[in-house]
């Protein structure tokens, strides 16, 4: 590694706040080969050379952890996690991934094996710098130059929290945590409900204990034990005496070695208890077995819920059984267009805000069901139109998302807003531009995810569910060809229960949950009246949006394929469960459009009497959140539910918890979340208890 020319103090001072993230500051310096070299600003360490730094990721990281060997000894379905401090310019991503490319080419075996990169990082570098790092390396390395693509193409924004990002081909999770090492540690949850996960091997790549002493306190090493096992491994460039007693402090066996052909000295270490770095490399495989690995799996409800769960256990290596009584999407889940928007939190709170890593990470799946919707020649999931939030409903105003990065979420001028949606005579000095936001066609969505060679569907009305010890045996009824009802039986490993607010009837330990009708209307404009009608997706204190309708629309709703429409809604009825459609309903739509924009007025026709609309039955909790998890006294059945009207933005993110839970990985969401959303958290069954003691007097 290249020396700095100067040396940053120990202690990194900042009055930013907690959870809000600060870039990193890149320097550039030249190293005696006269290469430009990138220095943090913050610590004054160089983050890597740009003549051998690969190499060195290869023989420090990646030979140290004895990965070649280990990666390759991977059984079929199997997940291998490796722990990174101090995420910098990803290079120890890339090697790792074309190492892990370059085994899969030769090892058959591991098609349906997983590699979970998990990495953090306090002062992330901002995208445009860190294209500028990578491009000599992906110069020099052709071989490179697909997968940094791929890392800035879904390369995050920069807000607090764990971000994951799924490079599906190659069966690699990639979860950024942002923010404090120490917090993002203590947020991986080790007591997940089927068996505890682990690290297998930890990358230490921060920068020097000179540098950024910070990073290497007692708690870090705590944490490290308690995410450890037996023949978990690390290896870091540094041989700083803090360093060698943290590790032996918590249980590791350490040992020196010689970095290349320097002769700077690095440290390997291992997990005592029967193990050490001297022991033949087949005591380090972590084979394990995966006994409690499912082969099968049935998701009750073909919802939103129960199809992103369906595609998260897939794409996973499960083989899933989607049963509903009805048609998919034939509940709530199956408007024409679904907005996906994030609801906006102070970003103070964002750390631990559901709404917005979720939406976060749909927009990242959405996208890539596109590429899969093109090869399928069938329409877009997700039309990135950008919102505009007018601001009339909210909990926040400009000045408190001013620290959100502008591709997120920004403020723009009157006159950009006025362009951009249409309208002219509202007062837009205060609003919320989303330009990632936009609307998500649930049918095309529905189209994809079915089409998963691992997923199979079968409409089934499920009258009983029994556990076993082994398994999960489930029996239903449908209507044969003569229109009388058979019975069916269907044997699971897992059983997932979708089913919105029937989630209930199907296993009382599932809560009982608010039932809330919502009435969605929309219509086909004239010419003239679409070169008047809003431009994009607005929010207001209802929403609209214009479309053009798609192949497969017509299936649910009335929709002209080809043709524009404009959607707006939704009514909100609490304690409410009948779906017929209300005339007065499209009317309170029309009205709450018309309360606040009145210059649609002379637009829109007084007679509303020939719009369409549908409606849904939204599910909500008492305290809002989502159900997702194992059921109390179960090992097979669990539910994910009570999405509320957010379905489309966070059910991707509480699918890929749930599988992961399932299967014994870290989640992408916090030990705090996860606890939150439990469908056996106790605050949640004291207030139905209570209220259903209520209605018994």
């Amino acid at each position: 590694m290249p020396k700095p020319a100067s040396m940053a103090i120990n202690t990194i001072k900042s009055t930013t706040p907690a959870h809000v993230i600060s870039p990193a500051n890149i320097e550039w310096q030249t190293d005696d080969a006269g290469n430009e070299v990138p220095v943090s600003g913050e610590f004054g360490d160089a983050y890597f050379s740009q003549a051998d730094g690969l190499a060195e990721s290869h023989h420090v990281f990646l030979a140290h952890n004895q990965l070649p060997t280990r990666l390759a000894n991977l059984i079929p379905k199997q997940c291998f996690t490796i722990y990174e401090l101090g995420f910098g310019t990803g290079l120890n991503l890339l090697a790792t991934w074309q190492l892990w490319r370059q085994l899969r080419l030769t090892h058959p075996h591991l098609a349906s094996a997983r590699l979970h990169f998990i990495t953090t990082e306090k002062h992330p570098v901002l995208l445009n710098d860190l294209a500028k790092i990578l491009a000599p390396l992906g110069q020099r390395t052709p071989e490179l130059a697909l997968l940094i693509e791929q890392l800035l193409t879904s390369y995050p924004p920069l807000i607090a929290g764990c971000h994951r990002l799924d490079f599906i081909e190659d069966n690699l999770t990639l979860d950024i945590w942002l923010g404090d090492a120490s917090d993002s540690l203590a947020s991986l949850d080790s007591a997940v409900a089927t068996q505890r996960p682990y690290i297998n091997a930890w990358f230490l790549d921060g920068f020097a204990p000179s540098c950024n002493e910070i990073l290497w306190t007692e708690r870090i090493f705590s944490h490290m034990q308690r995410l450890s096992r037996a023949g978990t491994t690390a290896a870091t460039y540094s041989c700083a005496g803090i360093i060698k007693r943290g590790l032996q402090s918590q249980g590791f066996v350490i040992k020196k070695s010689k970095v290349l052909v320097s002769k700077r000295e690095m440290l390997t270490a291992v997990m005592s208890e029967m193990s050490s770095l001297d022991k033949p490399i087949s005591t380090l495989s972590n084979k394990v077995p995966l006994s409690n690995y499912p082969n099968n799996a049935v998701v009750i409800g073909a919802g939103v819920a129960g199809l992103l769960t369906a595609w998260s256990l897939a794409n996973r290596g499960i083989s899933v059984t989607v049963l509903d009584k009805d048609a998919p999407l034939a509940g709530a889940s199956g408007n024409p267009r679904a907005l996906l928007a994030p609801n906006m939190t102070p970003i103070h709170h964002v750390y631990e805000h559901l709404h917005s890593i979720g939406y976060l990470y749909s927009g990242r799946l959405y996208r890539y069901f596109n590429q899969q919707a093109a090869i399928q020649k069938s329409p877009l999931i997700l039309e990135q139109t950008g919102t505009l939030d007018l601001l009339v409903k909210t909990n926040i105003g400009t000045e408190q998302i001013l620290d959100y990065p502008d591709a997120m979420a920004t403020t723009i001028s009157t006159e950009k807003a006025q362009d951009i949606s249409g309208l002219k005579d509202k007062d837009l000095a205060h609003n919320l531009y989303l330009p990632q936001s936009g609307l998500v066609n649930p049918q095309a969505l529905k189209t994809v995810i079915l089409a998963h060679p691992n997923i199979t569907y079968q409409q089934l009305n499920i009258i009983n569910i029994k556990e076993t010890e082994g398994n999960v045996i489930l029996t239903g009824s449908k209507e044969d060809k003569n229109a009388s009802q058979a019975s069916l039986t269907i044997t699971a490993d897992h059983v997932v229960i979708c089913a919105a607010y029937e989630s209930h009837q199907l296993d009382k330990r599932i809560v009982k949950c608010r039932t809330i009708r919502g009435q969605l209307s929309w219509f086909t404009p004239t010419a003239q009246q679409l070169t008047k009608l809003p431009k994009l997706p607005l929010k207001y204190s209802g929403y609209c949006a214009p479309f053009i309708g798609q192949s497969g629309d017509a299936e649910l709703n009335h929709i002209s394929e080809n043709q524009p429409h404009f959607l707006l809604g939704a009514s909100f009825i609490d304690g409410d469960a009948n779906i017929d459609i209300r005339s007065e309903e499209n009317q309170q739509n029309y009205d709450k459009l018309i309360e606040d924009m009145p210059e649609l007025s002379s637009v829109l026709p007084n007679d509303i009497s020939t719009w369409h609309a549908r409606a849904g039955i939204r599910t909500q909790t008492m305290d809002y959140h989502p159900l997702v998890g194992l059921l109390a006294q179960s090992q097979r059945l669990w539910t994910m539910s009570a999405m509320g009207a957010k379905g489309y933005a966070i059910a991707p993110i509480c699918a890929e918890a749930l599988a992961d839970m399932m299967l014994g990985c870290f989640t992408p969401l916090s030990a705090a979340m996860l606890a939150r959303l439990s469908p056996n958290r106790a605050r949640l069954h004291k207030v139905h208890k209570h209220k259903t003691r209520q209605s018994l007097i």
